[in-house]
């Protein structure tokens, strides 16, 4: 089968296409021929090294899938032909991968390959992250950076379909924010001064929640646009620097930073994604839930698919099409 591997750490530029032999299933593992893998951050971050998962070179990258079932464990409740979703965790850049079965999930008719690809990584992280970290409530306001990207417009998209109030979309353009209002934000403001904007949006109170998978020099603004007792989500470092947090600033306002790990979390704790799944389903089905897709490559153009995250370009989500 063709697959992209990363052979060297030498970023995007150096992924390769080649031919090796298709992946054989362990005992409780689904085999899922590829129509559709999603591109994150993380897959950019193991090009350079830099990713916590570093597994031996070469390795074929790629965390989330979406296609259709060749062969499932009996019992596992897929049948050949099934449409699926799934978080392979590594593999899923060509045109055969394997899935547990515990990290593969049926896909509603509605939802194209490509958004389907989108679900596993981003979704299941926005809905941990709103949810069980920052104990989002109804009627709730919410900022989320980067809303243009991936996480971002999965966080936009999660926040409303479970209750929040005023979702305030930070981006670098206006082309990225009517990405975000499209996925539906109520409004955006520009990341260049965004934390007074964000106070005259909300009438000078700030938001209860931010999603932050950008980090670097917005850290600050980001929990000085918190009221009294807001949480700040550190998803990811997008912006490359990790940043420092004065802890008066928690003090003063009572704030809350909270660290979110859904890999690390639900790899411990079986059957937690299975949950989550069940949550997330009905709004997937009702098309509340619906990644907009930002761009489309076959796997010999996966390096510019990477690219595109690692320059932060991305409007929506981008997937590989095998």
């Amino acid at each position: 089968m063709r697959a992209v591997q990363i052979t060297s750490l030498e970023g995007p530029s150096a992924v390769e296409v080649v031919e090796i032999d298709a992946p054989e299933p362990g005992p409780d593992q689904v085999v899922i021929d590829v129509k559709a893998a999603g591109v994150s951050f993380p897959e950019v971050l193991q090009t350079r090294g830099q990713y916590q998962i570093k597994p031996p070179l070469p390795f074929v990258p790629g965390s989330e899938v979406a296609g259709e079932v060749v062969s499932a464990p009996s019992g596992a409740g897929f049948s050949t032909g099934d449409r699926v979703a799934a978080f392979p965790a590594l593999g899923g850049f060509a045109e055969r991968v394997v899935a547990d079965t515990s990290m593969t999930f049926h896909l509603p008719d509605n939802l194209s390959y490509e958004q389907g690809a989108a679900v596993p990584l981003n979704y299941l992280t926005a809905h941990f992250g709103l949810l069980k970290r920052g104990h989002l409530r109804n009627g709730e306001s919410v900022l989320v950076q980067g809303a243009a990207g991936g996480v971002g417009t999965a966080s936009i998209q999660v926040a409303k379909a479970f209750g929040a109030g005023q979702v305030i979309a930070v981006t670098s353009t206006d082309a990225k924010g009517e990405i975000a209002v499209a996925a539906g934000a109520d409004a955006y403001v520009l990341a260049d001064g965004f934390r007074d904007a964000v106070k005259e949006l909300t009438g000078g109170h700030g938001v209860d929640l931010v999603v932050d998978p950008v980090g670097g020099d917005r850290f600050t603004d980001s929990l000085r646009s918190l009221k009294d007792d807001g949480r700040l989500l550190v998803i990811g470092f997008t912006a490359g620097s990790i940043p420092e947090v004065k802890v008066n600033r928690l003090l003063l306002n009572n704030l809350d930073v909270r660290g979110v790990g859904w890999g690390a979390y639900v790899l411990k704790r079986p059957g937690y994604v299975a949950a989550q799944w069940s949550e997330l389903a009905p709004y997937l089905a009702e098309g509340k839930l619906t990644a907009p897709i930002g761009g489309r490559f076959p796997l010999e153009d996966a390096a510019r698919a990477l690219a595109i995250i690692d320059s932060r370009e991305a409007l929506g989500k981008v997937v590989l099409v095998p």
